[in-house]
């Protein structure tokens, strides 16, 4: 065959047909559970809600817990990252505008909805461990930029409290959109709190 050509069938593109009905199931699914809750999610609703047949919904996730972890953990990603350029102001401004954006989606108000009444499961387990990323990923960077000199030293842990606590309170509030010029004063008077502090420490 000098032409290259065989008998075998074409080899099956990555993120086919198959990674585009389970990333709209994927979809459906955390907004269900963002709609409804938990408890009150229904299996059934995904297939419709997500445009595909039945047979998909229960082929890929023949048990409705799994389904529901995985929706929540792809929805999650974007809430555990924390950028590194260099500049602890602008990346703690960046990390906050992408809190707020994320909790803003139906997984972010499904996160917020999960953990109000303490409940046990792996839904939840997946969840707090969601939470436990975010706060890792925020540490690490608080602590390289204390190693750095961009910070006084400061226990990370407070210091990600300090700014993603109004974030959650001006989202969760609904009265009014969380923007940059937000963020930017967080970050800033948090700041100058902790320099100021350690320069008379």
């Amino acid at each position: 065959m000098a032409d290259g050509n065989t008998d075998r069938p074409p080899a099956r593109r990555p993120g086919g047909r198959n990674a585009r009905v389970r990333a709209q199931i994927l979809t459906a699914t955390a907004e269900l559970v963002a709609r409804d809750g938990i408890a009150g999610f229904r299996y059934e609703e995904v297939a419709e809600f997500a445009g595909v047949h039945k047979t998909s919904v229960y082929r890929n996730w023949p048990d409705r817990e799994e389904l529901v972890v995985e929706a929540l953990l792809r929805y999650a990603e974007d809430l555990a990252s924390v950028a590194d350029t260099g500049d602890i102001h602008r990346d703690l401004v960046d990390f906050l505008e992408a809190l707020a954006g994320g909790l803003e989606t139906p997984f972010g108000r499904t996160l917020e909805q999960a953990l109000q009444p303490a409940r046990q499961g792996p839904t939840v387990q997946a969840l707090t461990r969601i939470l436990d990323q975010r706060v890792a990923a925020m540490r690490r960077r608080v602590d390289t930029a204390v190693e750095r000199g961009e910070l006084p030293p400061v226990d990370s842990s407070f210091l990600g409290e300090m700014i993603s606590g109004p974030v959650h309170l001006i989202v969760n509030r609904g009265m009014r959109t969380f923007t940059r010029a937000d963020a930017e004063r967080i970050v800033g008077v948090v700041l100058a709190g902790l320099r100021a502090t350690a320069a008379h420490a």
